[in-house]
């Protein structure tokens, strides 16, 4: 298995794709993705154009649909939901269709959602993610931050340290030996240094502070709990996640 790190969907090669893409976005996207298919959402359809999810939520009946819009960290004009992972309660997703989409998560969905699988990470399912990668073995996999706007996040290559690190181990390998390129080697060192104090680490992230000030404290703190579910959300067809 070889690893490659990219901190941004911008940033992957352009004309190839991995057996395995992993999408990253601690902050918030794949975090509400996992929670939601944990509370038993249907499934999370995700779209990086808002007007294409609203057409096609309309398709589906209102009690069996959700539209969860967020530009700029904040819940977007007529939709049910924002970003929050805390929102999605099993009383209010269960047996629903998440229509979501958001200002970098949804992006990094769309850019590798031809590869031949395609699933979703954060902190909080970290370990789902690794035994998925264990089981299965694929020859090339990419871990795909969504950063910001196109820019460098900290906590979505932090995760793409802390899945490295846990492969590594349960390998019983180094990093040499399955990292594709040297972003590899950055992210296990970014998630080593601040493995035992994560929320400290989104506090400082551009990102967190935004988030901050949005009134989002809780959120990072959800977020930066590590292994605490145990679904992956895995792609079941182009921008459609369904609980493996």
């Amino acid at each position: 298995m070889k690893v490659f790190v990219y901190h941004t969907p911008e940033l992957t090669p352009e004309n190839s794709l991995p057996d395995c893409a992993v999408v990253i976005d601690v902050l918030r996207a794949t975090t509400t993705i996992a929670t939601a298919l944990n509370a038993g959402a249907e499934a999370v359809q995700a779209f990086s154009n808002l007007n294409q999810l609203m057409e096609a939520a309309e398709a589906w009946l209102p009690e069996k649909r959700l539209r969860a819009g967020e530009r700029g960290g904040a819940k977007v004009e007529g939709c049910d939901l924002g970003n929050s992972p805390l929102d999605c309660t099993p009383e209010l997703v269960g047996g629903k269709r998440l229509f979501i989409s958001t200002t970098n998560g949804t992006r990094a969905l769309q850019r590798v959602e031809k590869a031949a699988t395609v699933i979703a990470a954060a902190m909080v399912n970290r370990q789902a993610a690794v035994n998925y990668l264990l089981t299965t073995q694929p020859e090339t996999v990419w871990f795909v931050g969504s950063g910001w706007e196109g820019s460098y996040s900290l906590e979505d290559t932090a995760c793409a340290g802390a899945i490295a690190v846990s492969l590594i181990q349960q390998f019983k390998s180094s990093a040499a030996t399955i990292a594709g390129n040297d972003e590899v080697i950055a992210a296990i060192a970014l998630y080593s240094q601040w493995q035992d104090k994560l929320l400290e680490m989104f506090h400082h992230s551009s990102h967190g502070q935004r988030l901050l000030r949005l009134g989002g404290d809780e959120d990072l703190k959800y977020c930066a709990t590590t292994d605490m579910l145990e679904v992956l959300p895995i792609q079941k067809e182009p921008g459609v996640l369904i609980k493996y």
